[in-house]
């Protein structure tokens, strides 16, 4: 069994995709990662440049249709193998070479889960309204599960995958990082934070403000009904 299984959901990202697939490569070859592509229904020739890439080192799944990203983080989690599972975008806003940072975290402490925060180091990152919402969200989620963590949003969480899949999530688009924030927290799960880049896409969020409605009722949701 590797150590990690690295999960990337992408939908129409045949700008990136190559970057960011060229970026995992070696990372994945030096430490015996499991990486798993999950292409959630592109049609703009992300999933061909997939299907017809050369020396495969990676397990690539599709959706016929369009699903949402948190079906795709779901599907990859149905087939992650390693101890631990970790998501990377592949809009290139975090960089694949701190995910070593914290996989060797949550081996020195045996952690559950472990965190990259785009906020620890107290810069603020990305667009005003996004910052104010990811603020105002992770603030709920402290309140409503007494915790002390700094970035519920972030992609970069680190998670036992015999955790990840007994948590069952249920969600389909964004709200899939709240949910995995309060389950694992509703559990008493402790959740470790290290500070980490995070460069904000220039061409604009694919998150709207109504997936920040969804993600409130989703932390209520898991907090009530668990």
């Amino acid at each position: 069994m590797s150590l990690l299984t690295l999960i990337i959901p992408v939908y129409n990202e045949r700008r990136t995709i190559s970057d960011i697939i060229e970026r995992v490569k070696p990372l994945a070859i030096k430490n015996n990662w499991e990486v798993i592509v999950v292409d959630d229904g592109s049609n703009d020739g992300t999933y061909e440049f997939l299907r017809d890439y050369k020396d495969k080192f990676f397990k690539l799944l599709r959706h016929e249709r369009n699903m949402g990203k948190g079906t795709s983080i779901r599907t990859g989690i149905e087939h992650a193998g390693s101890k631990y599972t970790i998501i990377q975008d592949a809009d290139l806003e975090y960089l694949p070479e701190e995910i070593e940072i914290l996989l060797n975290y949550a081996i020195d402490k045996n952690a559950d889960a472990v965190y990259g925060s785009r906020f620890k180091d107290s810069k603020k990152k990305g667009s005003f309204l996004f910052y104010l919402g990811n603020l105002f969200l992770t603030f709920i989620t402290n309140l409503l599960f007494r915790s002390k963590i700094t970035d519920m949003e972030t992609c970069y969480k680190l998670v036992r995958t015999d955790v990840l899949k007994t948590l069952n999530l249920k969600s389909k688009r964004f709200e899939i990082e709240p949910e995995i924030t309060a389950k694992l927290l509703k559990r008493g799960i402790k959740i470790h934070e290290l500070p980490i880049s995070y460069f904000p896409r220039k061409a604009g969020k694919k998150i709207k403000v109504r997936d920040g409605i969804y993600a409130l009722k989703k932390l209520i949701e898991v907090k009530l009904f668990g």
